[in-house]
């Protein structure tokens, strides 16, 4: 299902982009392309907010668990495809709904994208962004799920079983979408992620005696870190 789910979602995103894409081909054909004005801060305020974004690029660490079944070189090459792949998704997706932006009239919320969705060239997007966003994260839950899982056998010397993990980790999801709003959950997220990483590139300039990787490692901590103490929720 997570697969499909997947193979489905790509498709969507596609539609997406391209009901973008030709809504500003029509507009820039007609001199109507308008961007959004853009709101300069200064530079940490500006570091702050795009420290703040980087809930949208993570989560491509399940590869990590799959030890036993994957070799150690197609885990890696799986992560960086990933993380390119996706990456470049988001940064097309900016680009082509930038002109759609100013029709917000400044206001911003988690229903934003619909919104955006259903000024563009395609009438059936606004379903399309529901149902992708539906599977998308149907998607990211159940990687999500297998890499909480992996972490929890790791901290447990594998004391805690996989199904006793997937209990724990859903009944604390559930607390949390129960206790908090959309934005807190993604705010809290993209900290947690953030001391995640940390930890992460310390563990690399342990294990490395490459002086470079050392040295990107401890650069990187520090990115992390301030990005757990200063950034800001974009939302």
């Amino acid at each position: 299902m997570e697969k499909w789910a997947l193979y489905v979602t790509f498709i969507l995103i596609a539609l997406v982009l391209a009901g973008f894409g030709l809504f500003d081909f029509q507009a820039w054909q007609q001199n109507a392309l308008q961007m959004p004005a853009a709101q300069f801060n200064d530079l940490w305020q500006t570091c702050s907010i795009i420290a703040g974004t980087l809930i949208v690029v993570q989560g491509f660490e399940t590869p990590r668990y799959l030890g036993e079944q994957y070799t150690a070189d197609l885990r890696i090459q799986a992560s960086r495809q990933s993380q390119l792949i996706s990456a470049s998704i988001y940064i097309l997706f900016v680009l082509l709904a930038m002109p759609l932006v100013p029709s917000l009239n400044g206001v911003f919320d988690d229903h934003s994208l619909i919104t955006l969705a259903g000024l563009s060239a395609f009438g059936f997007l606004p379903a399309a962004v529901i149902f992708a966003a539906v599977l998308s994260q149907f998607s990211a839950a159940v990687a999500d799920t297998l890499a909480a899982s992996g972490n929890l056998s790791e901290i447990s010397a594998k004391r805690i079983s996989t199904p006793v993990s997937y209990l724990l980790i859903a009944g604390f999801a559930l607390l949390l979408t129960w206790s908090a709003d959309t934005f807190e959950i993604l705010a809290l997220a993209s900290r947690a992620f953030a001391a995640y990483y940390a930890l992460q590139c310390l563990v690399a300039w342990r294990a490395t005696d490459s002086a470079r990787v050392k040295s990107s490692s401890l650069i990187l901590t520090a990115i992390m870190l301030y990005i757990v103490i200063f950034a800001v929720p974009v939302g």
